[in-house]
């Protein structure tokens, strides 16, 4: 391969889909963030590599992660991204200013959020933005009592879709496991799990009974980062987004004997009277989604 040539452009989408992919690890994840199909990305990647004359990841078959050179591009691509959004809203009028009240569960926690956050700021300087994070049932009742302007929830569970509900993510649930681990094999089967009430736990206990695998809850707890701690030292499986796997953690397939489940579908729900302002954040959600709100320019 042979070094970017004088007259070599980088494509904004292109830094996109980059981040995208850092950030997912998969690319059937960051094709679903950026709205394109999989091969799409895949042909992205290839030139995006033949432009700068060096491969940009080393690819597993738990993913792609970046090399050192991928690494060095992102923090351009991140820059580039950033700066290609200002560019745009330096034109938009009017400036917006107020409070802004959203509700946003914990799967949406992270990097994610902190970059969405911190390029709101920047582009928005005169809105305040009051974030608090939690439960699907807490959040739709306080968005139903006015106190958030919205919220982005995962509602099959307790929390029931609506027809006015935004699909902002929708890919398959998956069994996550330890890589290498034995947990699966146990009987009854361990598993980590949030409370009650979750459209997770409710896909994965309706999927093991329909299958006539016994089972038991052996850690419980609201934030999915803690029950990948579960899986990770092998003391449970859980149901699991496929881009929410991480290092040492394996999807585990039919030949492991475990049912298929139904989808995760993240969703965006407005309040009665959401501000010009709110609904410019809750855009940004949606566009890192891969998807846009209703109405958005």
């Amino acid at each position: 391969m042979y070094p970017p040539s004088p007259g070599a452009l980088l494509d904004i989408d292109v830094m996109k889909t980059l981040v995208a992919i850092a950030e997912t690890g998969s690319v059937t994840a960051a094709a679903m963030r950026v709205a394109r199909s999989p091969g799409a990305i895949s042909m992205q990647v290839k030139k995006l590599e033949g432009t700068l004359g060096r491969p940009l990841f080393a690819r597993s078959r738990q993913g792609m992660e970046l090399n050192s050179d991928g690494e060095r591009l992102l923090s351009y691509a991140r820059r580039l991204v950033d700066l290609h959004r200002q560019a745009l809203d330096a034109f938009r009028e009017p400036e917006l200013s107020g409070v802004v009240r959203a509700g946003i569960i914990d799967d949406f926690g992270g990097v994610r959020l902190s970059e969405v956050l911190a390029a709101f700021a920047r582009s928005h300087p005169r809105v305040t933005v009051d974030v608090v994070m939690g439960l699907d049932s807490d959040l739709a009742a306080r968005l139903e009592r006015g106190e958030f302007d919205f919220v982005v929830l995962t509602p099959g569970g307790d929390v029931p879709w609506r027809g006015t509900d935004r699909v902002l993510h929708d890919e398959p649930l998956i069994w996550a496991g330890r890589d290498g681990g034995r947990a699966w094999r146990e009987r009854p089967l361990p598993l980590a799990l949030a409370a009650p009430g979750c459209a997770w736990r409710r896909e994965a206990v309706e999927a093991l009974e329909r299958a006539g695998i016994a089972y038991r809850v052996a850690y419980i707890s609201e934030f999915y980062e803690a029950q990948k701690a579960a899986i990770a030292a092998d003391l449970a499986v859980a149901p699991l987004p496929r881009s929410m796997l991480g290092p040492g953690l394996a999807q585990l397939r039919a030949a492991e004997g475990l049912p298929p489940m139904g989808s995760c579908r993240i969703g965006l729900r407005f309040g009665a009277e959401p501000s010009a302002a709110a609904r410019e954040l809750a855009e940004r959600i949606a566009e890192s989604y891969g998807a846009r709100t209703p109405g958005a320019a």
